[in-house]
């Protein structure tokens, strides 16, 4: 079984949309509340009752809440208690230390409500459009843009800068084919977003994304120009998040079409193991340890979240593995100063940031390629350690 989303965008209604926000907004309220008892409550309440707060009791609750508050009454009990599972959940990852501390969600980063499937059916109207049912709100309209295979299990009503979407999380029965495509290696870089080992490179349309960043920048400093609780600044914050959203919206698509045509081609893919969350850290230090060129290191940090390394990296194990193939993972270390014809490991063998010259067999290639040639190596075809050679101080001396 494999469990996969699918995401559409929605044309509601202005009384439609309305309602959306109130559902948000009482689905945002009820899980802050539950965390705030979870947080702050919970010794008083074991004290009280004996027993620790979890999902069962703060459902409990729940029900006393609607029947005092009628505007939380208004929204459907559902996504509610879908709200206080997410937190339920939230906590057993903390716990087994999968993720950190819940934090509490916010108006206009976390709205969002999330049904049952057994208690949200969709119809199709045509080739292109269809209607979903949701509880308490009606049908809503949505652009049929490919069909929603399997079984229903959640449907999700999200909002960003673009508009209202829903996203249909389904359950598939698929039996993985064998998969005999030839295997290949990967880097990822900055110039290049992705290098492959037969020596192709795929990038990111760059000057589209490169438009929108210019856009989005002008857009930022006239924001930081406006008088904050402004109805100006209000405007000039959409503005900037759709343009941002836009930005997004265009790097996952690439993401999608690159990794597919990735996956549908090769049965083994190895990429270097890399953590992007350590590696865009930064470098500011600390009052008393300030850090040293936090500048350049912020540029890094947005160059490397930029080409989007992570998700690509999601997007690919997933598809793979749908496909029959495997996705490996290596060591980074050394893979850009080691000469993948003769494994010599030599810093100087990286002249350039395009041009990589190996100082003992005199092999040469770009940069990015040979990386992901000796990612494909190590992946697939380990090289003996009799091979591997790091030349002696005395032999470079000898060499120059």
């Amino acid at each position: 079984m494999q469990n996969r989303g699918y995401k559409f965008r929605l044309y509601a209604t202005a009384e439609q949309e309305t309602m959306f926000g109130q559902y948000a907004g009482v689905c945002r309220l009820v899980y802050n509340l539950g965390l705030e008892q979870r947080r702050d409550w919970w010794r008083q309440f074991k004290a009280n009752t004996g027993i620790a707060i979890s999902y069962p009791s703060q459902a409990r609750e729940l029900t006393a809440l609607r029947a005092e508050f009628d505007w939380i009454a208004a929204v459907s009990i559902i996504c509610q208690q879908q709200a206080l599972r997410d937190l339920d959940k939230a906590f057993g990852n903390f716990f087994a230390g999968r993720a950190d501390y819940p934090t509490p969600r916010k108006r206009g980063m976390n709205d969002a409500f999330r049904f049952s499937g057994r208690d949200c059916q969709w119809r199709k109207l045509n080739a292109k459009w269809a209607v979903v049912k949701l509880p308490k709100i009606g049908e809503v309209k949505f652009r049929l843009t490919r069909d929603i295979p399997g079984t229903v299990k959640n449907v999700t009503v999200t909002s960003d800068a673009l508009g209202w979407h829903v996203v249909f999380s389904t359950e598939v029965e698929h039996t993985a084919p064998p998969n005999f495509g030839p295997a290949i290696g990967i880097d990822r870089g900055l110039v290049h977003t992705i290098a492959l080992s037969d020596g192709t490179f795929r990038d990111m349309p760059k000057e589209q994304l490169n438009l929108l960043d210019r856009r989005a920048r002008k857009q930022a400093r006239k924001l930081a120009r406006c008088k904050r609780g402004s109805n100006r600044r209000h405007a000039a914050r959409k503005i900037l998040a759709r343009t941002k959203a836009k930005i997004a919206r265009i790097r996952l698509h690439w993401n999608h079409e690159r990794t597919t045509e990735i996956a549908a081609m090769h049965s083994v893919v190895v990429l270097e193991a890399l953590k992007t969350k350590s590696m865009t850290a930064s470098a500011a230090g600390t009052f008393d340890e300030p850090g040293r060129k936090v500048r350049q290191k912020a540029g890094l940090n947005r160059a490397i979240l930029n080409n989007a390394w992570h998700q690509f990296e999601t997007l690919l194990s997933y598809k793979i593995a749908e496909r029959g193939g495997e996705l490996r993972k290596v060591n980074p270390a050394y893979t850009s100063q080691c000469c993948a014809e003769c494994g010599t490991i030599d810093k100087a063998s990286r002249e350039s940031q395009a041009t990589f010259r190996c100082g003992h067999c005199g092999h040469t290639a770009h940069a990015d390629t040979n990386a992901a040639r000796n990612n494909l190596r190590a992946g697939t075809q380990p090289a003996p350690r009799s091979s591997v050679r790091k030349p002696l101080k005395r032999e470079l001396k000898r060499a120059t």
